[in-house]
C-alpha cells in the first residue's frame, strides 16, 4: 500500500500473524485500484458464547470519492445487505458467524475485493464519459414556459436538451442560433444532452439584454 494500513485488536491481543495476513490481504486492493487513500482495518472479539468465540472485521477504505466499509460480523439476516450511509459511503454487512480470526479477516476482505472492483470499474466509466470530446451544435428549438429545447449537431441531427442540464443555470440566456457544446447520451426517447456549455455566454447574455421585453 502506498499509504500505512492502520491495524488495530479489540479485546483481542494483538497478533503478529494475524497483522501480516492483514496487510498482505490490504495490499492485495491495490490490483483493483491504484488510488486508495488510506485503509483502516478493526479486528475484535465478540465475546465468548456457547458454541465458540465470534469475531468481528471492519475494513475501512477511503477512496478518491468517498468510502468503501465492510464489516464482517454475526447479523440477524443471513443474507448480504447493502446500505447507502452518508458523505458517499457504501457499507457492506456480511451476516456470518465467524468462529476463528482468520476466517472473519479472510470473508471481509473478500467481500472488499467485490465491492472495489464494482467501484473501479465504475470509476472508469465516469472518467472514460468525461474525456468524451464535446460535440458542437447550435440551438435551433427553444420552449421556454417547458424548460427544454433542440441542438442540431453538425450531421444534421436534432438532440433534446432540458434546461437542467444547461451548465450554471444559463437556460434563461439561450436563443434560437446559440452556439453551445455538450455532451450526448441515451434517453428514454432518443439521445439527448447533457452538461450543455454555452460557447460565448457573455455574448448570449448581451443579446438576451437586448431582446428583453420592457
Amino acid at each position: 500500500m502506498i499509504l500505512p494500513v492502520q491495524v488495530t485488536f479489540r479485546e483481542i491481543d494483538a497478533d503478529p500473524e494475524l497483522d501480516r495476513l492483514i496487510r498482505e490481504q490490504a495490499a492485495k486492493l491495490e490490483r483493483y485500484f491504484s488510488r486508495i487513500t488510506s485503509c483502516r482495518v478493526l479486528i475484535e472479539m465478540l465475546g465468548r458464547h456457547a458454541r465458540g468465540n465470534q469475531y468481528h472485521v471492519r475494513i475501512d477504505l477511503g477512496l478518491p470519492e468517498g468510502e468503501l466499509l465492510v464489516e464482517s460480523a454475526p447479523a440477524l439476516h443471513a443474507a448480504l445487505r447493502d446500505v447507502e450511509a452518508e458523505k458517499i459511503t457504501k457499507s457492506t454487512e456480511l451476516g456470518r458467524l465467524h468462529k476463528t480470526p482468520r476466517r472473519a479477516i479472510l470473508d471481509a476482505f473478500r467481500e472488499m475485493r467485490r465491492r472495489l472492483q464494482d467501484y473501479a470499474r465504475k470509476h472508469r466509466d465516469d472518467v472514460k464519459r468525461r474525456a468524451e470530446p464535446l460535440v458542437r451544435g447550435e440551438v435551433v428549438r427553444l420552449l421556454p414556459d417547458e424548460g427544454y429545447g433542440f441542438i442540431e449537431t453538425s450531421d444534421g441531427r436534432q438532440v433534446y436538451f432540458h434546461r437542467d442540464a444547461v451548465l450554471n443555470g444559463r437556460f434563461h440566456i439561450l436563443r434560437t442560433g446559440s452556439q453551445v457544446r455538450f455532451c450526448e447520451e441515451p434517453g428514454e426517447k432518443g439521445p439527448q444532452a447533457t452538461t450543455v456549455r454555452i460557447v460565448h455566454p457573455a455574448r448570449q447574455a448581451r443579446a438576451a439584454a437586448v431582446v428583453a421585453p420592457l
